[in-house]
């Protein structure tokens, strides 16, 4: 059974090494992605962000962030990410439905993410749980992000 835990600093490899996995095999490593990945701390739980990992029998076999935005209310879904030997087993969604519940909790008025339409299985599964399309804005801050979504808990 899947675990999802919150950050702890003995987890910041595991989030570097599943993180650049995928960016490697379907794209590649923007020097944002290094930078953030590298201090995770720093960019991301010093800023009031979270970090929550899904364990399988103690091994740490996905990651996802949330990322404050300019915006109190609105947090970025980002760096998701699943070990290759695990992919096909919904590691994906729990994580994506923790954050929608953490998101909830935490009274957020909206989640956001940015992604790429050739990862149509992540797309699937944002759309799945209620993420709608809007514009990518001209300064966004992936390069091969052409795809950007929210959820909106508001309404």
């Amino acid at each position: 059974m899947i675990e999802i835990v919150p950050f702890e600093k003995i987890y910041a490899k595991d989030f570097y090494v599943l993180n650049i996995e995928w960016l490697k095999t379907y794209f590649y490593v923007e020097p944002f992605d290094e930078e953030v990945l590298s201090k995770p701390e720093f960019y991301i739980i010093d800023k009031g962000g979270h970090i929550f990992f899904a364990k399988l029998d103690g091994e740490v076999v996905g990651t996802v962030a949330l990322m404050p935005t300019k915006e109190d209310t609105v947090f970025e879904l980002t760096k998701m990410a699943v070990s290759p030997n695990h992919r096909g087993y919904k590691i994906g969604q729990q994580l994506v439905t923790y954050c929608i519940d953490f998101a909830k909790e935490q009274r957020l008025e909206r989640l956001m993410l940015y992604s790429n339409t050739k990862l149509e299985n992540a797309i699937y599964i944002y759309r799945k749980y209620g993420f709608v399309e809007i514009p990518v804005e001209e300064n966004s801050p992936y390069k091969r992000g052409n795809i950007k979504m929210f959820l909106d808990f508001k309404s």
